[in-house]
């Protein structure tokens, strides 16, 4: 199955840019390759695998949506939309947002640095756990590549027209992997030496974090369904996913506002905090904790869009180096 059709910029509200929403590190996946002008994955529709090849028209972010699907199998195009409109947040109205964000002179200079940013949200939310653990005070590029490796490694390979994709393998497959070489040299019964022993997590570059990482695959199979998180409310939810290893108050928020699309959650570390001090506690330093109770409360269902756009607005700004410290 072969099909092509365009995302007119009626079917959504607001400005998209992909490149932009692509580049800005949200921790539901790694970003989709770019090939031939388009950004390109494999994601299960229905259980089937999928390919999809998106971009926009032109440098306008107001203008429409080109896309490309393909699968071995038929799968009604109508499903295939609506999980590419969820994973690209074009059913958040992003006009009404601005407008939100331009009732505050603190927040209003976002708007500009980051029109058409859009929540990237997981397809797979076990995929965004481990994303958001293995993201924890690491770069973008290196949390990316992690996960990019462990896909390629373990994940299930799917041929496409435009070159091979991978899924992301499943918990149960996480539990078989080993954590680091000396548990690979063990497995393997001495028929390897040590430095061929590449088929591990830390061999992936996630460090410390593949303890975390074996821990809550472990934890996702043996006791905590995924798909309950999703039926909780968010205070439950929160409490719930901080049973996981490796996840804090932080990686819980970026689960549950990437994996899960919980838009009231706001994920605060030290470079949020700073920001949400300079805004509104100037001359304060502030727990993240009442950061994060006070953008919760202050910004409502518009909080995670708040903190996403804040921290790429500080990036692109130079208030990320007004606020780092002196040395």
């Amino acid at each position: 199955m072969k099909k092509h059709f365009q995302f007119n910029n009626n079917d959504f509200k607001g400005p998209v840019n992909l490149p932009l929403t692509m580049g800005s590190g949200q921790t539901s996946q790694p970003a989709w390759l770019e090939q031939d002008g388009y950004f390109q994955e494999v994601i299960l529709v229905e259980d089937e695998p999928c390919l999809v090849k998106i971009k926009c028209e032109s440098k306008d972010v107001e203008g429409s949506l080109d896309v490309e699907v393909e699968s071995p199998q038929e799968i009604q195009l109508k499903v295939i939309q609506n999980e590419i409109k969820d994973i690209f947040g074009l059913n958040d109205d992003l006009n009404r947002l601005y407008e939100f964000l331009k009732e505050d002179p603190k927040l209003s200079p976002t708007v500009e640095f980051c029109r058409g940013l859009r929540i990237f949200k997981a397809h797979n939310p076990f995929e965004c756990v481990i994303s958001s653990i293995t993201s924890a005070n690491n770069s973008i590029i290196r949390w990316n590549r992690s996960i990019r490796q462990i896909k390629k490694k373990w994940g299930d390979q799917y041929q496409f027209s435009s070159g091979s994709f991978y899924t992301f393998p499943s918990p149960q497959d996480i539990l078989n992997v080993p954590e680091h070489e000396l548990e690979e040299l063990e497995l393997c019964g001495g028929e390897k030496d040590l430095d061929e022993c590449i088929d591990n997590l830390k061999a992936c570059g996630v460090g410390y974090r593949s303890s975390y990482i074996k821990q809550a695959a472990r934890m996702i199979t043996e006791d905590l369904d995924l798909n309950e998180i999703a039926r909780m409310d968010y205070e439950q939810a929160f409490q719930t996913l901080l049973r996981i290893p490796g996840v804090g108050p932080k990686v819980a928020d970026c689960i549950l506002l990437y994996g899960f699309g919980r838009d009231e959650a706001f994920p605060v570390d030290v470079w949020i905090s700073r920001i949400i001090s300079h805004l509104y506690f100037p001359g304060e330093k502030i727990k993240p904790e009442k950061v994060r109770d006070f953008s919760r409360e202050r910004f409502g269902k518009y909080a995670g869009y708040v903190q996403l756009y804040l921290f790429h607005y500080a990036r692109k700004s130079g208030l990320l180096d007004e606020l780092a410290p002196r040395r």
